[in-house]
């Protein structure tokens, strides 16, 4: 490989450490708090589901990471199931990807920032449609001055994901609060279906706060010493990913009763409030919608590359428009295409629906990526692998099982979301044959 080409292998721990936080850190964090709450309905359970998160997702993080150092090439996820299952199942990930995942993450966050717009300002509730409407427009609009400028905000505004969090934690933890914490016993509130449901309901709702790990192999190729570094990066990166939510949510959970809380979107701003007070309160949640500005902004520069690489082998019906690229060389047509989409969604569901749902559609690929791990183990034993997952075979177990648990848990508690989520991906297949069918025809 050319030294044009090949990556330069320059990255040390520290800074592959801030890759991770960066990454997975978003707007999870604020907001899932309502659904968690609303689910668990004890502060116990909260606490577990949480923790059990972290451990999921560090189990996940550690085995997906063989892949990506295995296979560092661009499609990430793409190749690793392509690999393993053959082009149909990589190309249902793509199409989910791109119709699916992102367009309802960009969605959701949408509405999360037009909601805190709206309580921020007090306006009318029927204008959080229109501020996230807004908010998704110029996101997009900044992304078409080029990967430099939108690469450059997005190193801005990770700074005000961490402000905000650490404020409220170190006040957060002095503050005498009103409400005890109790971590044993663990149970489930007296609404809930059972304590299983409610585990897998809760679990759910943490687990769009942890995404973004799948991300953290493809610095693999940067890392100076891959075998030793991406262990520790994946580790403690999420290792202090997890503490920082563990402590957020003690803080959320010792300041308002969970009463308060469940079903609350509003959540991060009135606990805020409390701390801070009514002028502090509304500084902190104007650093909240800057970090929510932020993610939103990291989503849209990458969702908006995946029906381009797709359009690139044309898979996608109109591949040659969305291949366009407008004097910043940047897909305009595909940013668009998923614009529209994300806009579309946002009329369609709520914030708590759309994440529920990629988070369900997006772990059965997860899952299927650490089975692959397993099985190329055995069918490509000579497959260079600069990383190796530790303690294998059970770490990958470990994540099956986290995954297999999300998933049927889902089906249990929201069975009708999760028939949307599987019907979407599902639709891929006809969009792929229909297409092939056509491209032989030429």
């Amino acid at each position: 490989m050319s030294d044009k080409t090949e990556l330069k292998r320059t990255m040390t721990l520290l800074p592959a450490i801030s890759t991770v936080v960066g990454t997975v850190i978003g707007a999870g964090v604020f907001f899932k708090v309502s659904s968690v709450s609303a689910s668990t309905g004890s502060t116990s359970m909260a606490m577990l589901v949480w923790l059990l998160g972290g451990l999921i997702s560090l189990a996940a993080g550690l085995t997906g990471a063989e892949l990506a150092a295995a296979l560092p090439e661009t499609g990430g996820m793409l190749v690793y199931i392509e690999r393993a299952y053959g082009k149909v199942l990589s190309y249902l990930l793509g199409w989910t990807q791109s119709v699916v995942y992102f367009p309802a993450s960009v969605a959701a966050k949408g509405i999360i920032f037009g909601t805190q717009v709206v309580n921020l300002f007090h306006l009318s509730a029927d204008a959080v449609i229109p501020a996230g409407v807004c908010a998704l427009i110029s996101v997009f609009l900044i992304n078409l001055l080029g990967s430099k400028i939108a690469g450059q905000f997005q190193s801005l505004t990770l700074l005000f994901k961490l402000i905000p969090l650490a404020l409220i934690v170190v006040f957060g933890l002095l503050q005498p609060g009103g409400v005890d914490v109790s971590f044993f016993p663990v149970q489930a509130g007296t609404h809930t279906s059972g304590f299983l449901t409610a585990l897998g309901a809760g679990l759910l709702a943490t687990m769009y706060a942890y995404d973004g790990w799948i991300h953290v192999g493809n610095i693999a190729g940067e890392l100076k010493n891959p075998s030793r570094d991406l262990p520790r990066a994946i580790a403690g990166g999420l290792l202090g990913i997890m503490i920082i939510y563990l402590l957020v949510n003690y803080v959320f959970l010792h300041t308002l009763p969970i009463s308060a809380l469940a079903g609350n979107e509003n959540a991060a701003m009135d606990v805020a409030e409390k701390i801070f007070g009514d002028f502090g309160g509304k500084l902190i949640t104007i650093g909240i919608l800057v970090s929510i500005y932020g993610t939103l902004n990291g989503y849209t520069m990458t969702g908006m590359r995946l029906p381009y690489a797709m359009a690139l082998e044309n898979n996608l019906p109109f591949s040659k428009g969305l291949l366009k690229l407008n004097r910043f060389q940047i897909p305009y047509v595909s940013g668009l295409f998923q614009l529209i989409l994300s806009i579309a969604l946002m009329f369609i569901g709520g914030f708590d629906m759309l994440t529920d749902m990629l988070v369900f559609v997006i772990w059965m690929f997860y899952t299927l990526v650490f089975i692959a791990v397993i099985k190329l183990r055995h069918t490509e034993p000579d497959l260079v692998r600069p990383y190796k997952v530790p303690w294998y075979p059970f770490m990958p177990i470990v994540a099956i099982l986290g995954g297999v648990f999300i998933l049927v848990m889902t089906l249990i508690s929201n069975f009708g979301l999760a028939m949307i989520g599987i019907g979407l991906t599902l639709i891929g297949l006809p969009v792929y044959y229909v297409h092939q069918a056509l491209l032989k025809r030429k």
